[in-house]
């Protein structure tokens, strides 16, 4: 991180942490005991930038004391010692501890075993009647004890695979431990994922065992998904066993176990003992074209990536309720599960995000008494759309941050948050973060040291070599560049499933800069040290030399009460031309006439540059985005191009397969 000359100017921060909050936070500690114990450079008094500054450029500087101090400061217990803590530094292939072994699931619930925490929740299950049930840790500890011991009389065994077609309730969080606690590797997709999705994912790993449900509840409605889980069971010739839950109340089909016949037993769990670098789960990229890749992440890295995730940057704790917005086909469900590493209390809430109404998310927060809130920046953009006022009308007097990712949160996101809350007179730490599926963590974000400015990420993340790199490979400040890492992470991907030589994996990150993680977003490291997330490189607009983030488009376009949703495309043509079509999709009851197509113009032009204003404005059905939500850009960017559909994008990987059909017309009638 490069800090500011004293000479630059600086711009008024949105939020400023107190100083009692500065004090208190886990990261001001472990920075302390950091410097006396391991070299870190010691903080400096009255500048917590400084001093955060100076950690990360330690963390980064000397990965090995660093990870190291990571292990001793939350007390990771190894049952068998490491040898040293980065043996290799290659990238693909960097090896982390080798020789030690442990357990994430043994870590997870460690606090069950403390009798001042063993009755509290660890747990606090939601569904859209918005009444919290709670799971005890020591009921917690119990229930996945009990299905270790059924798996393993099931035959699951060290390295097997476990999935799961279930939606974000305690079942899904105990069957995920239980088989982390046998060394299987767990997957999962959410019940809303069609057949073909699901197999294009499960089928890769061959999974041994499924978790089912019988349907689930959304928006107020039931959905059965008997049907979709005979089709899974009939094209997954491995498994050996389906274990049924019953969440709409059916009995079990024939064949398949309950799981009350499963976690009845009151059975202390057993940890199996594995490698720093042994499997934990597969996660899948939103995967556009192609099966989605099958990314694979090990129980040691992931157990110190979310420690530090969770107890440094997100200041999470024993007191803390951590509520996200998520379903359990997401990478943040797998973080949200990472915060019992720290004995936080999870919120799990399994419905829509706007039922009732808008407020859905607010409402559950407040009777849960969530103290770390975490959505998407669509929903907080929904929300200020709406004229809504959560804290005022409603009591989130617990919450002390909102954390928001998915996409980059805009500045008038920003600014709704915190006013929003000011009014109620809280102070609200506004944490945007950034990072990705590929890691399962965030690469910059959250420091509640730190302050906020409007549309800036705080800092790159702790032990993360982040970098924004010209087109040349050289590292820029204070512009847009390649978002990089040169130094690796314990979270990084052990390989891809079904990838024998490496090469799947090798072209995704390293095939642009060698021996260097290319993520494919394009963003500006600050001069004060805080990051700006621009929209993926890889759809980024280009006209005449000059590189452009279609999230600062979107942010522009969108504060228009008429605009519901955009999408903005660059084409190169072959004649050596640039056209850049914005589709937008409008609010009920607008027209896209002159007048609406000069406005959109003008606030383009005024708020971003003439640049960026579109070439034409197209009204368009609807934006199609991926499973996990997410703008679909780069295969609506081959179509337009003349690829065909099939050839464009995976089906199976998108919310709305007819939408895409609208973008194909449009090409077709551009090629006549």
């Amino acid at each position: 991180m490069t800090t500011a000359p004293q000479s630059a100017p600086q711009p008024e921060p949105l939020w400023q942490p107190g100083q009692d909050r500065i004090a208190g936070a886990q990261v001001t500690r472990f920075h302390a005991w950091a410097a006396e114990h391991h070299g870190a450079p010691a903080p400096t008094p009255g500048d917590p930038a400084a001093s955060y500054a100076a950690l990360h450029r330690w963390s980064v500087d000397d990965l090995d004391r660093f990870w190291q101090a990571i292990a001793e400061w939350f007390d990771v217990r190894f049952t068998a010692p490491y040898e040293t803590v980065l043996a290799d530094r290659t990238m693909p292939g960097a090896r982390w501890f080798p020789g030690a072994t442990l357990n994430y699931a043994e870590h997870a619930l460690r606090h069950a075993q403390d009798p001042a925490r063993a009755g509290t929740p660890a747990l606090l299950y939601v569904d859209e009647t918005h009444e919290p049930t709670p799971v005890a840790w020591s009921e917690l500890r119990a229930q996945v004890g009990s299905l270790a011991a059924a798996l393993r009389r099931l035959g699951v065994r060290p390295g097997d695979r476990v999935s799961g077609y279930v939606p974000n309730i305690p079942q899904a969080v105990v069957a995920l431990l239980a088989t982390a606690a046998v060394g299987a590797v767990w997957t999962s997709c959410a019940p809303d994922f069609g057949a073909r999705s699901v197999l294009d994912r499960f089928q890769q790993v061959e999974p041994v065992v499924l978790f089912t449900v019988d349907g689930y509840r959304y928006g107020g409605k039931e959905h059965d998904r008997r049907a979709t889980v005979a089709e899974l069971r009939a094209e997954l010739p491995t498994l050996r066993a389906v274990v049924h839950i019953p969440l709409l109340g059916t009995p079990a089909p024939e064949g398949a176990h309950t799981w009350s016949e499963l976690t009845s037993d009151d059975t202390e769990p057993v940890f199996e003992q594995v490698p720093f670098d042994h499997p934990l789960w597969v996660l899948y990229s939103s995967g556009t074209t192609g099966l989605p890749k099958a990314i694979v992440q090990s129980q040691g890295g992931i157990l110190l990536e979310h420690l530090k995730q969770t107890g440094l940057h997100c200041d999470l704790g024993p007191d803390d309720r951590f509520f996200w917005y998520t379903s359990t086909g997401w990478m943040m469900w797998n973080f949200l599960v990472g915060g019992l590493l720290v004995g936080t209390t999870l919120v799990l809430y399994d419905g829509s995000p706007g039922h009732p109404d808008i407020s859905a998310q607010w409402q559950v927060a407040a009777r849960t008494g969530a103290t770390v809130f975490g959505t998407s920046a669509a929903y907080v953009m929904a929300c200020r759309k709406a004229d809504i006022h959560p804290a005022r009308d409603l009591d989130l007097s617990a919450v002390t941050c909102v954390a928001t990712t998915g996409s980059p949160l805009p500045p008038d996101g920003f600014r709704w948050l915190h006013d929003s809350f000011a009014e109620s007179g809280a102070d609200l730490w506004t944490a945007s973060v950034s990072g990705g599926t590929d890691v399962c963590s965030c690469f910059a974000g959250a420091v509640p040291t730190l302050p906020v400015h409007i549309g800036e990420l705080q800092a790159p993340c702790l032990g993360t070599d982040l970098h924004a790199w010209d087109a040349h490979g050289e590292p820029v400040i204070d512009e847009v560049g390649e978002l990089v890492v040169t130094s690796p992470l314990p979270s990084m991907p052990l390989r891809f499933w079904n990838d024998p030589d490496g090469s799947r994996y090798h072209d995704s990150y390293f095939d642009m800069y060698p021996g260097v993680w290319r993520h494919g977003d394009w963003i500006t490291l600050t001069s004060r040290g805080s990051v700006v997330i621009h929209g993926r490189s890889d759809s980024t607009l280009n006209r005449q030399g000059v590189r452009m983030g279609s999230a600062d488009i979107y942010e522009a376009v969108e504060r228009l009460p008429e605009i519901r949703e955009s999408l903005v495309i660059g084409l190169e043509l072959p004649d050596g031309g640039y056209w850049m079509p914005l589709f937008v999709h409008l609010a009920p009851g607008a027209t896209l006439d002159d007048d609406l197509r000069n406005r959109i113009k003008q606030t383009i032009r005024t708020e971003l540059s003439p640049r960026h204003v579109p070439d034409d404005i197209i009204e368009a059905p609807g934006v199609p985005h991926t499973l996990t939500g997410k703008r679909i850009e780069v295969p609506v960017k081959r179509l337009l191009q003349g690829t065909p559909l099939d050839k464009a994008v995976n089906p199976g990987s998108v919310d709305d397969l007819e939408l895409l059909r609208f973008y194909e017309r449009i090409a077709n009638d551009r090629a006549q």
